[in-house]
């Protein structure tokens, strides 16, 4: 097993931020948009170490060496990452991630055309001061721009996550979530994958059996330097993916 390069970003999981405001969605118990909104960032952010975003990175990087070596019409390859920080006594962050990659090379007419397939299967867990998750989900997805000629990856594809969550400050709030995101050119400048632009749509569904089902849809818009704008049912979010967290716009 091979241990990837990471995201550039070094650092704990953030997990899913906690929020006191509960209004109406879907249902008299439903969440509110703020804690789908967390939920989403969540799974965007570069610092989770787990997230989207980390796995599109470590197949471009696993890609491109690849690429440098084979570039055959129809090469298949697999690959593997696994990123962990162990229960250390005192310390309340953790956790353990681990993927499966399987990759093709794509051609047009039998002549390479600097992209690939990528479909991955993952799972996890982390714990910090805020919240416990449990977590697995898979991707499917084209990244193109490989090779030393292109600046950029931009990157095509859908990304699924599901788990369990549970609050450590308030035990209501603990459930199930599914999380959906589909991306369209994510664009990725070499060589630190530092986001220039792209879009992706999601939707959210879990239930809270203290608050019952939710089920949400948005959108996301990459604006570069490490910020987003994040729509969940009509309310805009803007969101660091560095560091994990939102502010209300």
């Amino acid at each position: 097993m091979k241990k990837l390069r990471s995201f550039a970003f070094i650092g704990l999981v953030a997990g899913v931020l906690l929020s006191c405001n509960k209004n109406n969605s879907t249902s008299p118990n439903a969440n509110s948009t703020d804690e789908a909104a967390d939920l989403v960032t969540a799974s965007v952010s570069t610092n989770t170490q787990s997230g989207a975003l980390n796995s599109f990175s470590d197949v471009t990087v696993s890609s491109e060496t690849k690429v440098n070596i084979d570039t055959l019409c129809g090469t298949v390859w697999t690959d593997s990452v696994n990123r962990s920080i162990p229960v250390t006594p005192g310390v309340p962050n953790n956790y353990s991630y681990k993927a499966n990659y399987s990759y093709a090379l794509n051609c047009n007419n039998g002549v390479y055309n600097h992209s690939a397939t990528i479909n991955s299967a993952y799972n996890g867990s982390f714990n910090n001061a805020s919240l416990s998750s449990i977590f697995a989900g898979s991707a499917d997805f084209t990244v193109s721009g490989l090779g030393r000629t292109y600046t950029a990856y931009v990157i095509n594809g859908e990304y699924k996550r599901s788990g369990s969550f549970q609050s450590k400050t308030d035990t209501s709030y603990h459930g199930t979530n599914n999380v959906d995101i589909v991306f369209t050119n994510l664009t990725l400048i070499k060589p630190l994958q530092v986001i220039k632009s792209g879009s992706a749509s999601f939707t959210i569904s879990g239930n809270m059996p203290s608050k019952g089902a939710f089920n949400y849809t948005g959108t996301i818009v990459f604006n570069g330097n490490e910020n987003a704008t994040l729509t969940v049912n009509g309310t805009v979010y803007l969101i660091n993916l560095a560091t994990g967290t939102k502010q209300k716009k």
